[in-house]
């Protein structure tokens, strides 16, 4: 039995150390939060996705597929809240017609199950929609991904959990790592590294020099005042351009509709507000060559986000396109998310999970959405990588 020590308390982490301590080892896990799953498993969109948006054969591809339904199979088994509603993406001008052809194709490759739909047959599902055609996901689901958390934690029951039990130190040792934390040291054949927004950071720490850098982006949130409006989930058509899927509509498990998210770059790792700003994080941001790349590359769309995020009449007019009964007026802020982005030298970004091994080390690296659905699968892959570390 080999003792594993995991970096990092989200559900991906709780997934992996479920996975190693399913496996016969030893974990312990290090979140340095006063809560499990406190930044992006806590902040997103609690959508279980299908997988229809990634490139066919990718990691993202094969764990979001896989991960659908393993996760609401656990989720089913555990008691979590889960509703398999499916959604509409949805084209709301014949210009996105062959983007909608290309996501159905998409969607068949990657074994979805969608089906192309009429904007008649669109009505059926949502009545307030707009689009002249759609695809419906039928296996797209919502849930409650804290409550996954809860349930991870709780199968984890006798191993070494630890909370506020931040990383400080990484070093090799004779037959393993050693992991200095404020309580003391934590010694271990293994160290697998789920840090999400700090992960490059951590990588950095256990000697490594990660290919990939964290750019967080705030992604802002409203709520819908009137849910009447919405029945499931409505998703733009997503440009292929651009790197984030554009805002949508959700609704919640307790009937709430959730509008979002844009995409900002953040002023701090951990930062949900403006006025959350990081001079050391804002520094690294500055520093990091990519940056300026990709700011070059899309100055027109990052003006358009800021804009956007300041103001609510910009924000409405955006869902509107999807539904357009929605006015500034049926809107209120909602908490916002932050994404931990991996973006390479030449700023172009990660558009795969990022997994790197090193001697007795696994570090995920990049790992967003659909992270969060296919978090048991992932967890498979890196509980592997791990005896291969360790062997």
């Amino acid at each position: 039995m080999a003792q594993v020590v995991v970096v990092g308390g989200g559900i991906v982490g709780l997934a992996v150390a479920r996975e190693l301590a399913a496996r016969g080892d030893g974990v312990t896990v290090l979140e340095k939060e006063r809560h499990w799953g406190a930044h992006q498993t806590g902040h997103n969109s609690n959508v279980v996705h299908a997988g229809l948006y990634y490139k066919p054969g990718s990691l993202k591809a094969r764990m979001s597929v896989a991960g659908n339904a393993s996760m609401i199979a656990f989720a089913r088994e555990h008691g979590v809240p889960v509703e398999v509603c499916g959604k509409l993406v949805v084209a709301t001008s014949t210009g996105e017609l062959p983007r909608l052809h290309d996501l159905a194709a998409r969607a068949e490759a990657n074994g979805v199950p969608a089906k192309l739909i009429s904007a008649t047959e669109a009505l059926e599902y949502e009545p307030h929609v707009s689009c002249v055609a759609a695809l419906r996901v039928e296996s797209t689901g919502i849930i409650d991904f804290k409550a996954v958390c809860a349930a991870l934690v709780r199968e984890l029951d006798g191993h070494d959990l630890r909370l506020q039990s931040p990383v400080v130190a990484i070093r090799s040792a004779p037959a393993g790592v050693e992991v200095l934390t404020p309580q003391g040291v934590v010694r271990a054949d293994a160290l697998v590294n789920c840090a999400g927004l700090q992960s490059d950071r951590v990588a950095r720490l256990a000697g490594l020099s990660p290919k990939a850098t964290i750019v967080p982006f705030r992604g802002e949130y409203y709520e819908l005042t009137r849910t009447d409006l919405v029945r499931g989930l409505i998703y733009p058509v997503p440009d292929p351009t651009l790197p984030f899927l554009g805002v949508h509509l959700t609704r919640m498990l307790d009937g709430s509709v959730h509008a979002g998210p844009n995409a900002v770059l953040a002023l701090r790792r951990e930062g949900y507000r403006w006025r959350d700003f990081s001079f050391g994080d804002v520094a690294d941001v500055v520093r990091f060559p990519g940056t300026w790349k990709l700011a070059r590359k899309y100055a027109r769309t990052g003006v358009d986000e800021v804009l956007r995020s300041l103001s609510r009449k910009r924000f409405a007019a955006s869902l509107a396109r999807l539904v357009p009964e929605v006015t500034e007026a049926d809107i209120v802020r909602a908490e916002a998310g932050v994404r931990a982005q991996a973006m390479l030298p030449d700023g172009s970004l990660v558009d795969d999970f990022l997994v790197e091994s090193a001697p007795r080390q696994v570090h995920v690296l990049n790992a967003p959405s659909p992270a969060a659905t296919g978090s048991l699968e992932i967890a498979k892959h890196v509980a592997d990588l791990t005896r291969s570390v360790i062997e």
